[in-house]
This record gives structure tokens, sequence and C-alpha cells, in this order.
């Protein structure tokens, strides 16, 4: 089981934003660089315009390995190597402050930016760690899920697959995600969740295949097992990131069997995650993924 991010140990904005960032990763929280306007980082050269695969949205990682902050909240990470690398020294010179991806160090963010939003905060959602911003607060709470925007007037989620700037640790204790906020986000139907048993297709479409020789689909399972196998924190992010980049690969022309699922549920479980996790993740990917 992933055990808690504490953010407590990282300083405040008085540091450089390097500093910042090596102490974000030190704590198991995904760092990457702003620029001025709370933007991110646009793509390097090897990966303008996206030539790597990644995706122009943002949505989901491409199979870029590039160690330049390019695909936004993708490029966060707590390898202190390549913060510290070359390809991020000019980011790092040039930023304008440091955001972090909650999803990757297992928290998800309730951004609050409005008075109505804070009033319905403090009358709905249990008391958690709290982060003052310009225009509200920032509530975190253990657990991952889906981010969203405006699910509610002045109020975004920001977990999985989305960033939020850094503005210090904030003050009272982390609280478990409570359902009233994973309710805000719709989650696919129980009749879309996949068999935990197996028995129905997982793999999605039946399109035309692209992949050469079965090998290439062996080895993406193999990576994709050694992925999960080697997360040391923020597991359940881990297991769903993998899933989708799994899918986003393999999963529109059906070459997807259940014995490759099986692998990657036993990866995922044998890392602590439950059958239920590794289904609802595997839905949840396939749903992002529109298979």
């Amino acid at each position: 089981m992933t055990q808690p991010t504490d953010i407590r140990r990282v300083p405040g904005a008085l540091n450089s934003p390097l500093s910042i960032a090596l102490d974000l990763a030190a704590a198991g929280v995904p760092p990457l660089p702003l620029r001025a306007g709370k933007l991110p980082f646009g793509n390097c050269l090897a990966c303008a315009r996206n030539a790597c695969g990644g995706r122009p949205n943002m949505k989901t990682p491409g199979p870029c390995t590039c160690p330049a902050p390019c695909h936004g909240w993708a490029a966060a990470t707590t390898d202190p190597t390549v913060l510290r690398s070359q390809e991020w020294a000019r980011a790092w010179r040039e930023a304008a402050a440091v955001a972090y991806h909650p999803g990757g160090a297992g928290l998800t963010v309730v951004d609050l930016d409005t008075a109505e939003a804070l009033a319905w905060a403090r009358a709905i959602l249990p008391t958690t760690r709290i982060v003052p911003t310009t225009r509200g607060e920032h509530w975190i709470y253990q657990g991952v899920m889906q981010s969203a925007n405006a699910v509610r007037p002045g109020v975004d989620i920001k977990s999985l697959v989305a960033y939020a700037r850094w503005l210090g640790s904030g003050t009272g204790a982390m609280s478990a995600l409570p359902d009233a906020v994973r309710a805000l986000v719709k989650e696919p139907s129980p009749a879309r969740r996949a068999s935990q048993t197996f028995t129905v297709p997982l793999g999605g479409g039946q399109g035309e295949c692209r992949h050469r020789t079965p090998a290439y689909l062996d080895r993406g399972i193999a990576m994709a097992e050694q992925r999960i196998t080697q997360a040391r924190t923020a597991v359940h992010a881990t297991v769903y990131r993998t899933f989708l980049a799994v899918l986003s690969t393999h999963g529109g022309c059906g070459c997807l069997t259940d014995a490759h699922v099986a692998r990657l549920f036993t990866a995922a479980q044998a890392k602590g995650e439950s059958p239920r996790h590794c289904t609802d993740a595997w839905t949840n990917a396939r749903t992002r993924l529109g298979l």
C-alpha cells in the first residue's frame, strides 16, 4: 500500500524553484516548472509539435522518454537526476513558479476559488490540509481520482493527469479523499466495468493491427509489468497511467488478450492493489480513451 505523502517536509517559497522541486521530489511529490501565467513549458526541440507521439491536449502521456519538461503534467518527476539535468536547466532558470502532479503523489486537490465554493467545502467536506491561494484555498486529500474543472461553481478537481501550483505545504492534518469529492466527477457506470475474472474481452476495438510481430506486444506488456513492479510511491497513479499507456498503444486493434490483462493485474496486485482497484483503473483508462 502506498504510504501517505508527507508534504509538510517541503519548505515554503523562499527557496529557488529548483530547490523547491528537489525537496518536493524527496517527499515523493513529482514537480515541474511553470513559466509566467502558471503555464507549463512547451515541447523541447526534439519533441516539437509532439513529434515524439505525445498528446497535444496533454490528457494522456505519449511514449516520449525525453528528459526535457515537454508534456505539462506528464513532465513531473521525482528523479533528482532528471530535475538537475542540462535539459531542464533553462526551464528552472526561467521558471516563475513550481507545480506538481497531485495524482503522481497519491493526492487530490480540491481547488476552491470563490467565497461560495469555500462555504460549500466548509459545510460539506471533512477538514484536511489547507493551502491558501491567491483567490481561495487548496484542500488536499490522500487518494486519487479523475480530474475535472468546474464541477461546481468555483470548484476544480486536480488529481490524475493534471497539475497544481505549489504554494507551500499548508496547515492541518491530511484526510482520506471523501466520497463527496468523488461524487463531483461522473464515474463510469457499473455496466461498463471490466470483469474481474476476465470472462469478457478487455482489449478494446477490432481495428487493423499496427503491430509488426507478436514480440512487439509482448515487449510492451513486459515493460508495463516492470513499470508497475518498480513503483515505490504513488502505486495507484502508476497503475492507472500504465494501463492508459498500454491501451493507447495496443487497445484499438483487439490484440490484447485476457492473458495480457491478467499479467498487468497480477503485477498491480503484487504491489498491494485490490482486484477492484485494478478493474476500476482499467475501466477508467478505457473510458478516457473512448474504447
